[in-house]
């Protein structure tokens, strides 16, 4: 983790990204963070204007007890189940780190300065324990900037403008399709127009449309190296980028029909497309390749700390890199599928392994926390 002073360092690019439309938020978060000034130090001087969570990020921070044995403690002593504490510590990260953030809230109208927390990931794929959870995480956190996150699962979707509809900002993840990200924007829309019917103001609800990137190169590139022929050795790297160019230029499409157009007379805002897994897994590709590429106004990019520091240490942002690539990123799409490759088939898998992974997580988090609470003489249930 870098100091304040280190922060300071070449953050050219970083600025750059934010003057092209790029919000920049960290995909990071502990308790250790908040409280030593490392959070409130990136937003002074690195750009960061937002902070996401995942179950995996919150076992990496709370699974080690690092900066939480206090609160530990009293949870022990209040007897709380396990599930409890869990969100309990959570919350209160959450609650801190948006009070960090509340003045680039304020001075952005809302568009930024967001702190987003996860529904229990064992709930992917039922709609009404979703928007139950939904609301407790929102009343829960107490912060106007904050964002519930909802996996883009076929029951997530109603979810969505359920949520939407009672006027709770949803930062919508693990989306990899380009069918389920078209689902995606009119379940918000949907919301919207709830939310309209029941006279809530549309200014105030915000939302983000996590687009997952590394992963759909992870899975192809290891399906064209399987071929091995030079055709297929050429497509490396290209589908990921291409999938997401994609999903912008369906962004632009819904954001300008007719539908939207109502809404947007309301003051309603659009739901901004996240760039979400852009630490790159490959070493063989350029370590900010997946913001360097992705550079389009309107956008957020969510990066872990190490992409965040590259960005600011060698980025090359060198303005739009998304919305002229329309043609060339449906053909790359098209020769991966003419080599046998089955995109509908590899984004399925890909986003039942998502769900999967934070499961795992999750599950990994409450056994420790349990482990944690025994030690201090509580049966955790």
């Amino acid at each position: 983790m870098i100091t304040v002073t280190e922060a300071t360092a070449n953050a050219g690019a970083l600025k750059r990204l934010s003057d092209e439309g790029v919000s920049i938020w960290l995909d990071d978060l502990s308790r250790r963070r908040i409280e030593s000034g490392n959070l409130a130090g990136l937003v002074a001087t690195r750009n960061v204007v937002g902070v996401t969570t995942n179950p995996s990020i919150f076992q990496a921070a709370i699974g080690s007890g690092e900066g939480y044995e206090e609160q530990l403690a009293d949870l022990a002593v209040r007897g709380v189940t396990v599930d409890e504490a869990v969100r309990m510590m959570t919350t209160a990260d959450v609650r801190a780190a948006a009070d960090v953030l509340r003045p680039v809230y304020e001075a952005t109208g809302g568009r930024d300065g967001r702190v987003s927390i996860e529904v229990d990931p064992r709930l992917a794929h039922d709609t009404t324990a979703t928007v139950a959870e939904a609301r407790q995480l929102a009343w829960l956190v107490d912060r106007p900037n904050v964002m519930i996150k909802i996996p883009a699962t076929k029951a997530g979707l109603p979810a969505i403008t359920e949520v939407i509809g009672a006027g709770i900002s949803v930062n919508v993840t693990l989306i990899f399709s380009l069918e389920r990200y078209r689902e995606v924007m009119d379940a918000y829309v949907a919301g919207l127009e709830k939310a309209r019917a029941a006279g809530l103001d549309l200014s105030g609800i915000h939302s983000v449309a996590s687009f997952f990137v590394s992963r759909v190169d992870s899975e192809i590139d290891k399906r064209l190296t399987l071929l091995g022929t030079d055709e297929a050795l050429a497509l490396k790297g290209r589908a990921a980028l291409a999938n997401a160019r994609l999903a912008f230029e369906a962004y632009e499409h819904v954001f300008a029909g007719a539908r939207w157009q109502a809404l947007g007379g309301a003051r309603a805002n659009r739901q901004r497309p996240l760039w979400a897994s852009t630490g790159v897994k490959d070493p063989a590709y350029k370590d900010t390749l997946y913001v360097d590429e992705l550079v389009a106004p309107g956008t957020v990019n969510t990066m872990p700390e190490a992409t965040l520091n590259a960005v600011a240490d060698h980025g090359d942002v060198q303005g739009d890199t998304v919305t002229g690539g329309y043609a060339q990123a449906r053909a790359d799409l098209a020769a991966v599928e003419r080599l046998g490759i089955a995109y509908d088939e590899v984004v399925r898998q890909l986003e039942d392994e998502g769900v999967a992974k934070f499961e795992v997580a999750w599950q990994e988090l409450l056994d420790a926390v349990t482990k944690s609470l025994n030690s201090k003489g509580v049966d955790a249930e």
